[in-house]
């Protein structure tokens, strides 16, 4: 790969939908608003930028580009550095019913057993699983309800990052997005890990209330009236949208996507399984499997989930989906099979210099 000499502003770390930032000469995919390689010109859908970024010495240039084969390749490397993923025998879950698309919607339990069978819970001694627990404890449930950060707390996110840091796999997708002249140094890097996952926005009435880990990873219920919340835009995200985004009706669970929160809430009997809808095709972990549960009373109708994987293999996946491919499928290899990641950014609050916080991140299940 090329060595990049040239220096970002903070707003172009991101690759934007409608934007050729980052994507000269990006193939051609029909999910995309707009193009930006020279087809584009034949039949009039470059984006509007097109002419003043895809030039060779500009950051858009073509090894700056974050391609669908980069994504493939990248992927596989990644999933190869999962060293801290669970083992076969660490994990045995017992999915019983599986439920058709006409199913998940009529809140069925049809699974009298609970999912997880066992767990090996030395695993969560490991630092990124003890570090990552630590955080799950730090949220309100319920939107509207102003977060309160203390000091503890910011201390307990600036360990989780550090502990991920310190991964084979978090290196190698730092590697990776430097090469691609996304950030110039490892701190840097942290230093917006830190922003686009913990910091605070509004899905609420104003109150800081939510951050793409608490969604993403903690999950949240919505408690109050539904308020017309159907026919609302949650930061940007279109009604009609899956029930993992950020706003949902009353009596659903948003986000909640982390297998060791599901482990945990269901042994304490918080978390009643359902059924699941699918169930990847890896033979070992992590592997992925799309569920229908009840969390306290609250219904999650679709919450696809990776199952055995470390902390900083999702974490890592879903950085580097939302990096390189905001508000669209981001399709990557895992093993040799086919997986796509959905991001969304939030886009009612920015920080830093028009930057934009993780609204939320999933597997995209059939």
């Amino acid at each position: 790969l090329r060595t990049t000499l040239s220096f970002l502003s903070p707003k172009d770390l991101y690759t934007a939908p409608d934007s050729c930032r980052g994507r000269c000469e990006e193939p051609y995919n029909e999910e995309d608003e707009c193009h930006c390689n020279a087809e584009c010109e034949r039949y009039h859908n470059c984006c509007e930028d097109y002419y003043t970024r895809c030039q060779a010495e500009g950051f858009s240039s073509s090894w700056d580009a974050i391609t669908d084969e980069d994504l493939l390749r990248i992927s596989e490397q990644l999933y190869k550095a999962d060293h801290n993923k669970a083992r076969p025998t660490d994990i045995a879950i017992n999915p019983q019913y599986q439920a058709s698309p006409d199913e998940t919607g009529d809140r069925e339990d049809r699974s009298p057993q609970p999912l997880y069978k066992y767990v090996n819970e030395e695993l969560f001694s490991k630092p990124t699983y003890a570090s990552f627990i630590k955080l799950l404890d730090n949220y309100q449930r319920a939107t509207g309800r102003e977060e309160e950060v203390t000091a503890e707390e910011l201390r307990e996110q600036d360990n989780f990052l550090k502990e991920v840091m310190k991964t084979e796999l978090m290196k190698k997708l730092f590697a990776f997005l430097h090469k691609k002249n996304r950030y110039d140094s490892e701190q840097e890097f942290v230093a917006d890990l830190k922003e686009m996952w913990f910091g605070l926005y509004s899905r609420g009435n104003g109150e800081q209330d939510s951050s793409g880990f608490e969604h993403v990873f903690s999950g949240r219920a919505r408690t109050g009236g539904t308020g017309g919340a159907g026919q609302r835009r949650a930061g940007g995200l279109t009604p009609g949208s899956r029930l993992c985004l950020g706003e949902v009706k009353k009596g659903k669970v948003s986000g909640f996507h982390n297998w060791i929160r599901f482990y945990l809430l269901e042994k304490q009997g918080i978390v009643n399984y359902f059924s699941h809808n699918f169930d990847g095709p890896w033979d070992t972990y992590p592997e992925v499997l799309g569920l229908q549960f009840s969390w306290d009373g609250f219904y999650k109708e679709v919450g696809s989930a990776f199952i055995g994987s470390s902390p900083e293999f999702e974490f890592g996946l879903y950085t580097l989906c939302f990096i390189a491919r905001p508000g669209r499928a981001c399709h990557l290899s895992l093993g040799g099979y086919s997986l796509s990641i959905q991001t969304y950014t939030w886009t009612k609050s920015t920080y830093g210099n028009g930057k934009n916080y993780i609204a939320t991140a999933y597997v995209i299940s059939p």
